[in-house]
């Protein structure tokens, strides 16, 4: 997703934050007054886990764009400080630093920083956006670096639960072209950006939809997948156990992601008690990739393990 900015210049929005609120920023759901936001976390001090929020905005930023903002940083003492731009090209201003990421036989980048692909790899274009999945968050490049590891494998089909940007489910369909594909988010505006970065890197063939966790007629219909990638948020994660154990084939491989590694125990035995099996994981930074295997025989789907209000939060 591009946007170009207005006749009367761009702003920009900054707001000290903590590592922890940095870190989850891009995996929370934001309001529709942050549409066509850009929002960019840089680590200033790391022994003070100290980090900025810089959000960049094409028109004159109101209340409520930054009542969102102070949200994501509720740490902050201090009222977000506004910059106008001017007529500088802020696109290439807000992707400052997001240098290809290369995962693998994958590479991902933006327009500001075009990269070719590796020989036999795949190159994908996705600009820094709303919404998350660029590659350049760990999690993100730690689960193109999970399907990697699965490319020898056979799968037919493959959901990406929470697809953000569409990026793991270009992935997986690059690695096994012949499988059926769909891709779901909670979020109407990443349905919408995946299907703009489907023509922009010309992907066809995906199926999309708008769905809260896996418990949609549209997702129960098409399974059982024998591939699920759900890189969501450990409380999500945690709740959506029965469900999305309930999707998957027999020994299907699920991909979970966007646990801290703190969190991936709690993880590991939420979808154990569902009968599936640790089979690998990795590690990038604070957060923790979990390739899981699912139940020799498929289970129904049971109520969700916890408060589905309480995810926005990643509450446990």
């Amino acid at each position: 997703m591009s946007a170009e900015p207005n006749d009367g210049g761009s702003w920009k929005v900054t707001l000290p934050c903590t590592k922890a609120e940095a870190e989850a920023i891009g995996t929370v759901e934001v309001g529709a007054e942050m549409a066509d936001a850009v929002l960019l976390v840089t680590e200033l001090d790391e022994a003070a886990e100290r980090w900025r929020l810089d959000a960049y905005v094409e028109q004159e930023p109101d209340a409520a764009v930054l009542a969102a903002l102070a949200a994501l940083a509720p740490s902050a003492t201090v009222p977000p400080a506004v910059e106008r731009l001017g007529d500088e090209d802020w696109l290439t201003m807000s992707q400052a630093g997001l240098e290809p990421i290369r995962e693998g036989r994958f590479v991902v980048h933006t327009s500001a920083y075009p990269a070719e692909a590796p020989a036999g790899g795949r190159a994908f274009l996705i600009e820094a956006g709303q919404a998350f999945g660029t590659g350049h968050h760990e999690t993100t490049a730690g689960c193109l670096a999970m399907l990697d590891v699965l490319a020898d494998r056979s799968f037919d089909r493959i959901v990406d639960l929470g697809t953000g940007t569409g990026l793991l489910a270009f992935a997986a369909l690059e690695l096994w072209p012949a499988a059926y594909a769909m891709a779901t988010d909670i979020d109407p505006v990443a349905i919408d950006v995946t299907a703009d970065n489907m023509g922009v890197n010309g992907i066809a063939g995906i199926e999309l939809i708008v769905a809260d966790g896996a418990r949609d007629p549209a997702i129960e219909g098409s399974g059982p997948f024998d591939l699920v990638i759900a890189n969501i948020l450990a409380g999500p994660l945690v709740a959506m156990a029965p469900e999305v154990t309930a999707i998957a084939a027999p020994d299907a491989a699920i991909v979970l992601a966007g646990l801290l590694s703190s969190q991936a125990d709690t993880v590991v035995d939420a979808y154990a008690a569902q009968g599936c099996v640790e089979a690998r994981r990795l590690v990038r930074g604070d957060w923790t990739i979990l390739l899981l295997t699912a139940p020799a025989e498929r289970t129904a789907a049971a109520p969700a393990m916890g408060d589905r209000r309480a995810w926005a939060t990643d509450t446990l």
